[in-house]
């Protein structure tokens, strides 16, 4: 038998690495090519591509009809999405930065996330509202929060956030898939992290957390930016002789309380990371359900590794206010190791 030899031209081309960006932007390209009721909107991501060009190039392939640039108004922005969902669409909106969804608050809250409720499920509303969130990139005033424990607590929205390219894709297919609104939160910190995808991209299903490095000692619950700071604590652990475990939640609402009290169950420590302040933040419940569910397991308190209770910080200071891989090993060291 004679082998032939592949020459260069003859051999698929590798696939080059996709930063999140751009896998969100094959996203929303695929959904729009796949589904003509799916429609984007939101403040500069027509002609401009969006702030961080996560929509660049889908006005001009699939029209000012299919995607186009707001006013500068997110409560109409969003309002208007209730109103196609309602009619059958599946409007995607962005809302630019954090704390721009602010002045939406009432339509999210009032609207969106109570229509199926009100109607008696004769009415859903399949909209997927896009949050840049989080800070880590420079940012001044109302460009860094971290507002998911606000969606959190809000019954009737589904609230996602990927920390990597390829949950970026697939949960935000899944998210305009949904028949149910989904608030997408994306850590721009995030956005220029690079990963080789190959389409399709298959993860897990967006409402289970997913365990990204396994470890004996304890588990770390982070989500979204801090996923990364996270995997950095666990490698710095490990020249210790610390076995750490990642979680990475990736649905904050609704909880996979499954996996994380599998892998509490398993290691008997657990801590929460976030970037968002402490108090009433969103580490607040995850702490109550791990405790709830696993108490008996437990060999010690559960740890909130946060951002602090003050207003996010000018752009100097907020490598100090943010969770930090030495911050999180100063935190495991508060427990006492021989119980």
């Amino acid at each position: 038998m004679t082998v032939t030899a592949l020459t260069s031209a003859d051999q698929e081309p590798a696939p080059a690495p996709v930063t999140m960006a751009k896998a969100l932007n094959q996203a929303l390209h695929d959904a729009l090519a796949e589904d003509e009721n799916v429609v984007v909107y939101g403040e500069d991501v027509g002609r401009l591509g969006g702030v961080f060009r996560v929509t660049d190039g889908l006005r001009a392939e699939f029209g000012a009809e299919r995607v186009w640039d707001s006013p500068l108004a997110e409560s109409g922005i969003v309002g208007t999405a209730v109103g196609m969902a309602m009619a059958g669409m599946r409007p995607v909106v962005e809302m630019q930065f954090d704390a721009y969804a602010y002045p939406a608050f009432e339509q999210i809250v009032s609207q969106v996330a109570k229509m199926r409720n009100r109607t008696k499920g004769r009415v859903s509303l399949p909209m997927t509202i896009r949050i840049p969130c989080a800070g880590d990139i420079g940012g001044v005033e109302h460009h860094s929060d971290s507002s998911e424990a606000y969606w959190c607590a809000t019954p009737g929205l589904t609230v996602v956030t990927p920390s990597n390219p390829a949950d970026a894709y697939s949960m935000l297919r899944e998210s305009i898939a949904c028949d149910d609104p989904v608030i997408v939160m994306e850590p721009k910190s995030r956005y220029w992290m690079k990963e080789t995808l190959s389409l399709p991209v298959t993860t897990a299903p967006m409402d289970r957390a997913v365990v990204v490095r396994e470890g004996a000692d304890v588990s770390l619950l982070a989500y979204g930016p801090t996923v990364r700071t996270a995997l950095e604590a666990a490698e710095a652990g490990a020249e210790h002789g610390l076995s750490v475990e990642v979680v990475d939640l990736r649905s904050l609402s609704p909880f996979d309380d499954a996996t994380v009290s599998e892998s509490v169950r398993k290691t008997s420590r657990a801590a929460v990371i976030h970037e968002a302040a402490q108090f009433g933040g969103f580490g607040a419940e995850v702490a109550a359900r791990v405790t709830e569910r696993n108490f008996v397991h437990l060999a010690a308190p559960i740890l909130r590794i946060t951002g602090f209770d003050t207003p996010y910080p000018s752009p100097k200071l907020e490598e100090h206010y943010l969770p930090t891989p030495d911050r999180v090993l100063d935190a495991l060291e508060t427990w006492d190791w021989e119980l």
